[in-house]
């Protein structure tokens, strides 16, 4: 019998049906996805404990299906809910529970811009086994040889043929049948990224909150720790809870953390709000590598914004170590997202983030106007990805580098920016100088300790400042078109 032979065994689900209300397709939505997640859970744990029956077991991501026929303007201000054309849109979909507020507003935008309903189905795309059965703790899937069969012979495993950025890279506007995709990422690409989150930051993808803060440096978490038990002591500052590495969760300030026995590669902290827009902290540690990794998949969580807080070289004689660098520009030589985003694409300064970070250090530092300037300078931020660039032989680098008016260079900063661009996620960065190499002030032990206790409390005071004002800011200002190419997804 030949594999296209073998009988296929799948649940039984609804059938199709159209919605004009939100929640009620989001309901359908995960009536759905746990029809077919317990079905592969439970033929799974069968297969386990009896092997394979002579058949293979599949089930299918729920589906949003919208059809629109005419070319009706929406509201030109808008950026997002609503198709560019004519004709049948999609999307597979994920962990509705987990995406619901999301979903929600997403599906009521598209209702209301072009006056039909959504259809939620069943789609052709299989579910991984791998994913389905992730959310159950109960269960794990074996490494391929550990089972007493073969899993793929009886269940759909991970396909990386379709899990990919080809949306989003504008690689993919219509399928073979002229179907056009409603959102930025599908389903299996979600799960990917999911998964890896999980992986890297020793937190559920739940946690997450839609204000993402990265760093270069663990004495930032310390701070953001501290800060965060000042907000639950306080009944009035509507945040909720503070998740650290492990998924532990407190909502009383004094409760203790007991540190884990070993960190994750990207040490994760969640100060909680109950609608989701707290402020997580992510410490990414040094490099591009690492930025792309964790901005590869936070950017399916669909923040509404991430800011890098981190520490940087300066490159001018002028600046003093603690002063702040707001980049309004970005020298790209981290080269780690030159095939998704060419150098030549390039990565604007977004005004709304831009407006947020500069009044957040006048707020902290009680500076404003030209005293500003005495603690930030903004310019051009170079990243690179070689840590010792200061070795080389200097004519190269420190041309380049005066050419292009920077005025900071670090690892990071562009490629979150770049990659924010990328996914439509609103991104900024504002540094602290930690060391001046072409002045002869290197980072060397001792040398910065005075420096790491005034200003790191300062400095991720003026990032939880810049966040709180775009939480305050409508989303369709805070997304704008400038993060729009000419055919989008309708979803953010």
């Amino acid at each position: 019998m030949t594999p296209q032979q073998i009988p296929v065994h799948s649940p039984a689900v609804p059938a199709p049906q159209t919605f004009t209300d939100a929640a009620a397709a989001v309901a359908r939505l995960e009536e759905l996805y746990g029809i077919a997640t317990t079905y592969l859970c439970d033929q799974f744990r069968r297969a386990l404990r009896k092997g394979p029956d002579g058949h293979r077991i599949r089930a299918f991501y729920p589906e949003i299906r919208i059809t629109t026929t005419s070319f009706a303007q929406v509201d030109s201000r808008l950026s997002f809910g609503h198709v560019a054309e004519p004709g049948i849109h999609h999307a597979t979909i994920t962990r509705p529970d987990l995406f619901r507020n999301y979903l929600e507003q997403q599906i009521s935008l598209l209702v209301e811009n072009h006056g039909v309903p959504v259809t939620i189905c069943v789609s052709d795309t299989p579910i991984p086994v791998h994913f389905a059965v992730g959310s159950d703790s109960s269960l794990t899937v074996p490494q391929e040889g550990a089972a007493a069969f073969t899993l793929r012979d009886i269940f759909d495993v991970p396909d990386l043929s379709t899990t990919n950025d080809d949306i989003v890279n504008g690689q993919h506007t219509h399928d073979e049948n002229g179907v056009g995709p409603l959102a930025p990422f599908t389903a299996q690409r979600i799960d990917y990224s999911l998964a890896r989150l999980t992986h890297y930051t020793a937190t559920d993808p739940e946690h997450f909150q839609n204000h993402v803060l990265f760093t270069n440096y663990q004495f930032y978490v310390t701070e953001f720790e501290a800060y965060a038990r000042q907000m639950l002591a306080d009944d009035t500052s509507g945040y909720t809870s503070f998740v650290s590495t492990g998924n532990v969760e407190i909502t009383d300030a004094e409760t203790p953390i007991t540190p884990v026995d070993k960190q994750p590669q990207m040490p994760t902290y969640h100060l909680k709000r109950t609608d989701g827009s707290g402020i997580t902290l992510v410490n990414i540690g040094v490099g591009p590598s690492n930025a792309k990794t964790a901005t590869d998949h936070i950017a399916v969580l669909r923040p509404h914004a991430w800011i890098m807080v981190g520490h940087c070289a300066g490159l001018r004689n002028s600046q003093s170590l603690g002063d702040f660098v707001l980049a309004h520009a970005y020298l790209r030589e981290d080269h780690v997202l030159d095939d998704d985003l060419p150098v030549w694409v390039p990565i604007p300064a977004l005004a709304e983030v831009q407006i947020a970070m500069e009044q957040a250090v006048a707020d902290v530092t009680k500076l404003s106007g030209y005293d500003l300037k005495r603690v930030m300078r903004t310019g051009t931020v170079a990243t690179i990805d070689n840590r010792n660039w200061e070795l080389r032989e200097h004519a190269g680098p420190v041309q380049r580098l005066s050419q292009s008016r920077a005025i900071a260079l670090d690892m990071e900063s562009a490629t979150i920016a770049a990659n924010g661009y990328r996914f439509r996620v609103p991104y900024g960065t504002l540094l602290c100088v930690s060391d001046k190499p072409l002045h002869g002030e290197l980072k060397l032990p001792g040398m910065a300790s005075d420096f790491y206790k005034t200003q790191v409390a300062r400095h991720l005071m003026i990032g939880i400042r810049a966040m709180e004002a775009l939480r305050e800011m409508p989303l369709e200002r805070l997304h704008s078109r400038k993060l729009r190419s000419f055919d989008e997804t309708a979803f953010l």
